[in-house]
């Protein structure tokens, strides 16, 4: 099967999203731009590692950290037909274009990212996209607000909680 490449060079919307309960949620990126969409699946935790991660870089390029686009925040367009499911990212800062570049691909053979030219027919399906500082830091508001408003931790092993509670490693097993 080919390789499939889906570039997003500053879309009109670049969102993580959930759908589901919470306890029960799916997470998606997704990139549109005039007609095109396009959403990949993902865990929460990478949710969380890439809004770190992206809001790291932005620190480390001097980033205002109150800037914003100015945009309200978007919901995920649905329905969501993912195109795959996220393996591995990576990230990136573009100093000539003042810009972020976020990829996300197809779990390789060993789990880690894997560079492929993109004139390369074989290798992992990607996703990248490119976005300006504000439009990053949006981005990383809402992650870390997705993130956040899932089940609270239990306060001895740090595992969701459910409402009826846990069996907590760090209790002996006991319900939580």
């Amino acid at each position: 099967m080919s390789r499939r490449l889906f570039i997003f060079d500053e879309p009109d919307q670049f969102v993580v999203g959930a759908v589901g309960e919470a306890g029960n949620r799916a997470f998606h990126l997704q990139a549109r731009k005039g007609g095109a969409v396009v959403s990949v699946a993902l865990e929460k935790t990478q949710v969380a590692a890439l809004a770190t991660r992206l809001d790291e870089l932005l620190d480390a390029v001097s980033a205002d950290p109150a800037a914003t686009s100015g945009e309200p925040a978007s919901a995920i367009q649905q329905p969501v037909i993912d195109l795959f499911r996220v393996g591995a990212m990576a990230l990136a800062w573009d100093a000539t274009r003042d810009s972020v570049v976020i990829e996300a691909q197809t779990q390789g053979e060993d789990g880690d990212y894997v560079e492929v030219p993109d004139d390369e027919p074989e290798g992992p399906d990607l996703l990248r996209v490119r976005i300006g500082p504000a439009e990053a830091r949006d981005f990383v508001r809402r992650a870390e607000a997705l993130v956040s408003a899932g089940r609270p931790a239990c306060p001895f092993c740090a595992q969701p909680l459910n409402p009826e509670g846990h069996f907590c490693p760090r209790r002996n097993g006991q319900l939580n």
